[in-house]
This record gives structure tokens, C-alpha cells and sequence, in this order.
């Protein structure tokens, strides 16, 4: 994937719109191209936009993608739906599968299977105009994301309206989403907060980190619960009451232990070296389009999870945690 790093001299006046002073540069591309194929943009490590403001002694990175195809095409790949009406799709996503069509995942995505599963025709790619309108072309109906190795629950919205009614509830976290997943080694407590601020790790720009204080990073909550001990293994439920990028992982990394299976955050496990990330999108609690009621959604534990607890078990007495979830919810709530 191309990539392009420059460093704002020192010497330069004022400030300027990232795109316009990357267009100006010797070694720059137009903004037709910026927009098209931009993937991520890092003004001193942190995300930025096109229009972010830049100024003397910034350092700039990007990443594009040359080679967008023309269409977002429907792909029949089999799906399990958990809940269906004329609003919404429910789907428990595999783990693998790519939420929407970016830069090195074109083909292969849930969008590329949702549209042949609503019997849409393919969607031809925007490659000019604003940032924004480009990239909500290449994701109808996605209101959140799962990471790519992360399976489970994600809803999605069958039409403009629904759209908007669910982004509406993510915002403003109207909505209750719980994880299960298995940790290498234990939580300190066995109910408990982590709330600190995440930020992009400057060491490496695909990972994050969380800090206690940050003027550029942004707060993250988590509620855990320690399910069950085996040894150096724990299995844990969490419930977010944020929603930022590799929150989860961060986290359980910020404790000392972090994900089994987890490429970025965590060392290869010489007990269960094959295993992919045991990261598992459990629960949706939410209010539907029309409903006004909330709707709660639950996905099968997965069968990767069923194998390393059996294979835990062989090995390893259990203890399990006492109180619960809510009561570190109702904790948090008191303070």
C-alpha cells in the first residue's frame, strides 16, 4: 500500500488545509487522488482529515490505495442472520470477514455479502467530491464495525432512514454492547473500571495505547467481569460504555492481559500458538427503528471458544468470579 510521509519546515507561515499543502509539495498528488484512494491519514501521530489544519514542524503520514475498483460489488457469501425486518439485518459476523470494502479489502466484505443478500445491484464508486460522501458510499448501512478478527453481533441498516436512527444510537451510546473473550493471565480485580484515555501508539502507528491523561487522545470506559480462572487463562465478559478503535484490546493490554490470539497487542501463546483473536462480540441491546421497547440480540458462543475452554479445562482447575457486571455498573454510576 503506498505511503507518504513529509515534515512541515520549520520555516513555514501560518497554517493551511492538509490537502491543499500535500497538492503544493514537489512530491505531492492532487486532491482528486488524496480523496479517492486515502486509507489513513496522521498529523503527529494522531487521525486527521483532509481539512485538518497543518502548521510549521507538523509531521504528515498517509496511506492510499492506488487500484479502487470501479464497483462495490454483490458477492453471495453466506451469512447468519440473528434478526430481520424491513429496517434492519443482524448478523452474527464470522470472524475474518471485513465490516466494509477500504484500501486491501475490496472483495470478501459483509457490505459485498449484505447486497446480494438485500438483492442490490452493484454500487459504483465514487472517487470524487468529499471525503465523507466517498466513504459513506462505500459502507450503506454500516453504523459500527467489528475488527476483522473479531466475531459477532453487528446490526445494520436497511435503508436511509434506519441509518440514521441507529447512528443516532451509537452516538449517543442509547444501546448496551457486551463482549466475552479469553485473556492471557488475570484482571487485577474481578470486577472492575478501566476509564483512560486512548491514543495512537507513536512507536507504531497500528496500534494504540492507553494513557491516564491526554490532551489529544480520547476517553475510553470499559466495564469487566471475570467469568472464570485457569491458571494463566481468564475468561471475562466486558461491556463498553465507549466505543473507540481497538478499545477492548487496549484495555485488556493496559491490565497485563491482554487477548489470547491477539497479533497486534500480544506475543504468540506457546500453549495455544494457532489461535486467533478469542474476541467475540456476545450481546446488542437496542432500541429499533418504530420500537419502543429495547431489543436485545445474542450470538452463539463460538466454536474456537467452546475448543480452548474444553482444552483448558483438561488442564486446569476453574474458580469463578463472585459478583457481576452490574454490580461494577451501579459502582460506576455511585461515583
Amino acid at each position: 500500500m503506498p505511503y507518504f510521509s513529509s515534515k512541515v519546515p520549520e520555516s513555514f507561515l501560518g497554517t493551511e488545509r492538509l490537502d491543499k499543502y500535500i497538492s503544493s509539495l514537489p512530491n505531492g498528488f492532487n486532491r482528486s487522488k488524496l480523496k479517492s484512494g486515502v486509507h489513513e491519514i496522521l498529523i503527529n501521530s494522531t487521525k486527521a482529515k483532509l481539512s485538518s489544519k497543518v502548521r510549521a514542524g507538523d509531521q504528515i503520514d498517509i496511506q492510499w490505495e492506488d487500484n479502487i475498483p470501479d464497483n462495490i460489488e454483490p458477492e453471495d457469501i453466506p451469512l447468519k442472520i440473528i434478526f430481520e425486518n424491513d429496517d434492519v439485518t443482524v448478523v452474527n459476523k464470522e470472524q475474518g470477514m471485513v465490516t466494509h470494502p477500504a484500501a486491501g479489502n475490496w472483495t470478501g466484505t459483509l457490505v459485498n455479502a449484505l447486497l446480494h443478500h438485500w438483492g442490490r445491484k452493484a454500487l459504483s464508486q465514487i472517487k470524487e467530491g468529499e471525503l465523507s460522501t466517498i466513504l459513506e458510499r462505500r459502507r450503506p448501512g454500516i453504523v459500527h464495525r467489528l475488527d476483522k478478527d473479531t466475531s459477532g453481533i453487528i446490526i445494520t441498516a436497511k435503508n436511509r432512514q434506519s441509518e440514521e436512527w441507529l447512528q443516532n444510537q451509537f452516538q449517543k451510546h442509547r444501546l448496551c454492547k457486551e463482549y466475552i473473550l479469553i485473556v492471557r493471565g488475570c484482571p487485577p480485580k474481578k470486577d472492575g473500571v478501566v476509564d483512560t484515555f486512548i491514543v495512537r501508539d507513536p512507536a507504531d502507528r497500528k496500534r494504540f495505547k492507553a494513557v491516564e491523561s491526554s490532551s489529544q487522545g480520547k476517553r475510553a470506559v470499559s466495564l469487566y467481569h471475570v467469568v472464570s480462572v485457569y491458571s494463566n487463562y481468564s475468561l471475562v465478559r466486558v461491556r463498553l460504555l465507549t466505543g473507540r478503535t481497538h478499545q477492548i484490546r487496549v484495555h485488556m493490554k493496559y491490565l497485563g492481559c491482554p487477548v489470547l490470539g491477539d497479533s497486534i497487542y500480544s506475543k504468540k501463546d506457546n500453549y495455544f500458538p494457532n489461535e486467533n483473536l478469542m474476541l467475540h462480540s456476545r450481546l446488542l441491546k437496542i432500541q429499533l427503528p418504530g420500537q419502543e421497547k429495547m431489543t436485545v440480540f445474542k450470538a452463539a458462543v463460538p466454536q474456537r471458544f467452546k475448543r480452548v475452554i474444553k482444552a483448558l479445562k483438561s488442564q486446569h482447575p476453574r474458580s469463578y468470579a463472585s459478583a457481576g457486571i452490574k454490580a461494577a455498573i451501579k459502582s460506576k454510576e455511585e461515583k
